[in-house]
């Protein structure tokens, strides 16, 4: 195992392996933790998590990442403007390891949220969205609620607090599906969308941040050859 200069490790429960959470000065594009079968890096908003189409689309964190580690392979993504934890598998076996847990919803991701308007706090602290998600084929690549040919996709969610103002709210998410645009389509349909999403606010909203006020800050995974219950978390920078 390798702990890169520049992070805070925590003890955690006798369960859980480790804690991380980024220091100010840790540095950008560096892994959060690495070893012989897995990374964990932040990714910053507007940078892809793979690459695109077209020239222009290339340069991506796998691409930043394997150039450094030519054997980190993709298990998960994050949008384009969400910024946040992401892991990679170093190697076949521990991709497929990997991608196994993620298939089968044993990997934990939070996210943290800032959403127009005052967002009831549900009875129990947490709520949950049910909304069935596909693709707009005629609008690629936004996605809609379709109640009959829908994939079933699940939200977990509770209000962290408001502004001085009471215009906004923040938010925990749990993508216990993991759609593409999951969270950004199922608050939108609350009536709530996350401030500066230009893919699914309206103007006036989009206008309230310079980035998506969308981040996955805590990532709870088993690891895939010790078994350990390995925990990160990055503070949001927002």
């Amino acid at each position: 195992m390798m702990v890169i200069p520049g992070f805070e490790i925590r003890s955690g429960p006798p369960s859980i392996a480790l804690i991380m959470t980024p220091t100010p000065d840790s540095l950008a594009n560096k892994p959060l933790y690495l070893d012989d079968s897995l990374l964990v890096i932040v990714k910053p908003s507007g940078l892809l998590a793979v690459p695109g189409r077209g020239a222009d689309k290339q340069d991506c964190l796998s691409a930043r990442v394997q150039a450094r580690y030519p054997d980190a392979l993709i298990v998960h993504r994050l949008d384009m403007a969400t910024s946040g934890l992401m892991v990679m598998a170093r190697g076949l076996a521990a991709q497929r390891k990997l991608s196994q847990a993620f298939a089968a919803r044993a990997v934990k991701k939070r996210y943290i949220a800032v959403v127009a308007g005052r967002l009831v706090a549900p009875p129990d602290d947490w709520g949950m969205i049910a909304l069935p998600i596909i693709v707009d084929w005629s609008n690629r690549p936004l996605r809609i609620v379709d109640h009959q040919i829908g994939k079933p996709s699940l939200t977990r969610w509770r209000v962290l607090g408001y502004d001085e103002a009471g215009t906004s709210t923040r938010v925990e998410l749990e993508a216990v599906t993991g759609r593409s645009h999951q969270l950004r389509v199922h608050l939108r349909e609350l009536g709530h969308p996350i401030l500066g999403d230009a893919l699914y606010a309206p103007p006036e909203v989009q206008a309230q941040a310079d980035r998506l006020l969308l981040h996955a800050w805590s990532l709870r995974l088993v690891h895939p050859v010790t078994g350990e219950v390995l925990a990160f978390e990055s503070s949001a920078p927002f």
